[in-house]
């Protein structure tokens, strides 16, 4: 009977560790509860809308006040736990925020390539693709009792100028490929089921916010001065189609003021733009202690009760730190605000988490409840990171061609710089604990015998020391490879970088091993932001150059990959490669996008800046080659306009049409084009279309309006159609913040090739069929 009983003990104990990430116990609802069987809040056959509402009015005034922060309170009486709302998801389940704990069922999660590196790929697919991945690896976690179910990802804000430390986070300088990124990665974290959420993502930072710390001005202080016509087509245009487009469950407001209002505070913003115009059918999220930052940093208002009241009235419906649990009580008894204003904050926040299902009962009975340990790091999604680094990755130069090496020829390869044998750089900033690494090195050595040597103790390099060893490394091998760049200590939350050139004596070691180096020197370069490697660019004796981003987990085997042409390059860059000269006498602050003459001031991003670059927008070499050919397109598009009739007195402006007058439900430029690879390798081709409008309205000298991926075969052709929105993609902004459309010739670019087409206005009754 003993032995019997301690197998069934042991038993028992397998049966349990298997089981723990399916056995947590309901957030609310619970079936076992008798204190909520029955209550309408746990119906789960009514309307989110009434179970809303019947719990709101079931909950005190200090459970609603304690309610309004990340670390929100149980409310044991009516049966619902605590949770914390702070989950981060930029690339990968992430350890960053209170809500994720990687234990020893969840020892990791896939790690892929920092944003700004997959934003290279240009690939809508892929985005969607690893937000599934994520959201799967999430909910699993959930279930385990790890994590929650709310995650503050992505990073939407416009990569304006090259020196700031979280460009890498975002998906670059671009504002309709942020938007495009925004909405795709959003609907793979959310899921396709209707109203129901598999996690709720959340669209961050709202707005105008891309500086962490320069010349003294931090992020807690800035008053960023924006125009009304580069807010509405610059740095909205992410959020807008976050919202619109891939239907967020959440926005999450800055540090900053704009124009002299901090964002949090901001009822034109949140309320009238966000959740009027936009739509937004969720909830609006302070980023962490900026209300306690409008009050104390900015000191916005006079009292902490006015900051709380400003904050909820604006439109916040949850605080991310303490500050409306320590002051709303203060605020409702001084009469800044209403019992009602905090009900509607909560009946966002809560209707989010019945959409999760938090208030259905059992987990393990909803969608997704079965997810568990064994569906994080699976082989698929670690594939996935692997291909995903291989898509973002950017071959800048390729003489000669050097690349790809030869197995036969590249036997031995001098591996050599501070980013060689490094790991956690690859991963960037907002990661979580990787499932395993693959560092350059090692990625290097599945291919050929390495010779390894840093050349510098880290990214600082800050001396010559280890020159030595480096530089004979490069006259045994058959090839160099220099792995150099920047990391967390160079750009950073917090971290703005002074200058664009490498580091300490990085070019130092980079010159002289290419002076020294037997066979061709590669230069592979991590970074988030862009470097001025003109000496390279320029140095016949650095035969190639590659920009890797930080390219996750498998970073050194998509690496690797690139450089002996397992993977043909694909990736083209997401944001403007400037020279030093750009930057020296360019203040941060300065938020205009366009350039004055008057001033002397140069304009920011590809859209108007139209100096001198190291390496422009959209660059990426391959392999291979592909010729582009219009197969049909358009010549003239006919805008209808809304409201004219034959004898009406409607006129038409020789200049543009406000998007508002014209009927663009279906107004589409279609373009058919021929891709052929005329080159010996298989390859993938991005197809970047710019638009270039006709002159005047102080308009963007060019803008992205469309991209494709497609995959040709050598010596192969295949046919791309792309569709073009008129009103969404055509069209520009005044200076009073209105779309318009500008009649007349558009010029479209796709590579080399140039199509015109002419934007006609017609009364809509009198178009043809």
């Amino acid at each position: 009977m003993a032995s019997a009983t301690a197998h069934t003990s042991l038993t028992f104990f397998f049966l349990l560790i298997l089981g723990k990430a399916l056995a947590r116990d309901p957030f609310a609802c619970d079936p076992r509860d008798s204190r909520t069987a029955g209550l309408p809040f746990c119906r789960t056959t009514l309307p989110i809308s009434e179970r809303v509402k019947d719990l709101v009015g079931r909950l005190t005034t200090k459970e609603k006040v304690r309610l309004l922060v990340n670390k929100a309170a149980a409310v044991p009486h009516l049966g619902i736990k605590g949770y914390e709302w702070w989950s981060e998801a930029l690339h990968g389940v992430s350890f960053t925020g209170p809500g994720v704990i990687f234990d020893d069922d969840f020892p990791g999660a896939t790690s892929f390539p920092q944003v700004i590196t997959t934003a290279a790929s240009f690939n809508v697919t892929l985005w969607e693709a690893i937000g599934q991945v994520v959201s799967d690896e999430a909910r699993a976690m959930y279930n385990g009792g790890a994590a929650g179910l709310t995650y503050w990802s992505p990073n939407v804000n416009i990569f304006r100028d090259p020196r700031w430390g979280r460009g890498q986070e975002t998906p670059g300088e671009d504002p309709m490929m942020a938007g495009v990124y925004a909405a795709s990665y959003v609907k793979g974290l959310q899921g396709n089921d209707g109203d129901r959420l598999k996690v709720a993502a959340c669209c961050k930072h709202l707005t105008a916010y891309d500086l962490e710390d320069s010349n003294g001005v931090d992020r807690y202080h800035f008053n960023a001065k924006v125009t009304k016509q580069d807010l509405e087509d610059t740095f909205n245009v992410p959020f807008k189609m976050c919202v619109t487009e891939g239907n967020v469950a959440s926005v999450m407001c800055s540090y900053n003021k704009v124009n002299g209002v901090p964002t949090c505070a901001d009822p034109n913003l949140l309320k009238k733009t966000v959740r009027s115009q936009w739509g937004l059918n969720g909830y609006i999220v302070s980023d962490c202690d900026s209300v306690d930052v409008f009050y104390n940093d900015q000191h916005y208002t006079s009292t902490p009760e006015e900051a709380a009241a400003v904050a909820i009235k604006a439109g916040l419906d949850l605080d991310c730190g303490n500050f409306l649990a320590n002051y709303t009580q203060k605020a409702l008894n001084r009469g800044l605000l209403s019992e009602a204003d905090i009900d509607g904050a909560l009946f966002n926040t809560l209707a989010v988490q019945m959409r999760l299902g938090m208030y259905d009962g059992e987990p393990s009975a909803q969608p997704f409840g079965k997810l568990g340990p064994r569906d994080v790091c699976t082989p698929a999604h670690q594939e996935l990171a692997l291909e995903a680094a291989r898509q973002g990755i950017v071959l800048l130069k390729n003489d000669r061609p050097s690349l790809p090496l030869s197995n036969r020829r590249h036997r031995t390869i001098a591996v050599i710089g501070p980013n060689s044998n490094v790991t956690d750089t690859m991963i960037g900033n907002y990661a979580g604990f990787p499932c395993q690494y693959t560092s350059p090195l090692q990625g290097i050595r599945n291919y050929a015998k390495t010779i390894h040597q840093p050349g510098c103790a880290d990214v600082a390099c800050s001396n010559d020391t280890l020159f030595g060893g480096a530089i004979n490394a490069a006259r045994q091998a058959d090839a160099t490879v220099l792995v150099m760049g920047l990391d967390q200590s160079i750009e950073a939350e917090f971290i703005d970088r002074i200058e664009l050139l490498l580091p300490g004596r990085q070019q130092d070691l980079i010159s002289q091993v290419a002076m020294a180096s037997k066979g061709p020197t590669i230069l592979v370069l991590m970074s988030g932001g862009p470097i001025d490697v003109s000496f390279a660019k320029n140095d016949p004796r650095i035969s190639a150059i590659i920009w890797a981003g930080y390219p996750g987990q498998a970073g050194g085997a998509a690496i690797a990959d690139v450089l002996y042409g397992t993977s043909n390059p694909e990736g083209k860059l997401p944001m403007t490669w400037y020279p030093q000269d750009y930057v020296s006498t360019l203040p941060m602050t300065e938020m205009s996008m366009r350039p004055s003459s008057i001033k002397g001031y140069p304009g920011r991003t590809y859209r108007f800046y139209k100096g001198p670059v190291v390496y422009p927008f959209g660059h990426g070499l391959s392999y291979t080659n592909f010729v582009n050919t219009i197969a049909s397109a358009p010549t003239v598009v006919q805008v209808p306009i809304i409201g004219c009739h034959r004898s009406g007195n409607c006129t038409f402006s020789d200049i543009s049409i406000k998007v508002s007058h014209a009927k663009c439900d279906k107004l589409s430029l279609s373009l058919q084009v021929d891709v052929k690879n005329v080159g010996s390798k298989d390859g993938t081709h991005t197809l970047l279309v710019f638009s270039e409008p006709p002159a005047g309205h102080l308009a963007p000298h060019k803008q992205l309006v469309a991209f494709e991926k497609v995959h040709v075969r050598a010596g192969a052709q295949q046919r791309v159609r792309i569709n073009i929105h008129v009103c969404k993609f055509l069209s520009i902004i005044d200076t009073a913040g209105v779309r318009r459309i500008p009649l007349g010739v558009h010029n479209l670019h796709i590579g080399d090739v140039t199509h015109t087409v002419s934007l006609q206005a017609v009364a809509h009754r009198l178009i043809k069929s």
